[in-house]
């Protein structure tokens, strides 16, 4: 893998198409078991919303929320690709799917953790 500090994306199609900084590389990097990542399995990273410039098709993204509608997922309209979404556990952030990264296999990092989505933590009580 080429991982460079600023790092280039996109969508299957290319419509969408992003750059995003990994100061400190590939940083919690995840999947999740919830009812929406369940079934996109994708694998992701969390960066900063500053760190997330989405350089060409903001116009063909969509938005998809669902439960309390606080994540907002985007998605290509043309092709479908999930490529980041505004997290519900941590709003600062963006996930981003590391399979949009060009260069970057996801299926060569190894074990990668898997969160409790079905029991958000923000649906904890304290």
């Amino acid at each position: 893998m080429d991982l460079k500090p600023i790092h280039t994306g996109q969508c299957h199609c290319g419509a969408v198409k992003f750059t995003v900084k990994l100061p400190n590389g590939l940083e919690k990097l995840r999947r999740c078991d919830c009812s929406m990542c369940r079934r996109k399995g994708a694998i992701v990273a969390s960066v900063t919303l500053s760190n997330l410039t989405i350089t060409a098709g903001e116009d063909v993204l969509r938005l998809y929320q669902f439960n309390t509608h606080t994540a907002k997922h985007y998605f290509c309209s043309n092709c479908g690709i999930y490529t980041h979404h505004q997290r519900r556990s941590d709003p600062t952030e963006f996930g981003i799917n590391v399979g949009c990264l060009e260069g970057i296999n996801p299926y060569e990092l190894g074990e990668v953790p898997v969160s409790d989505g079905v029991n958000h933590p923000a649906d904890r009580k304290s």
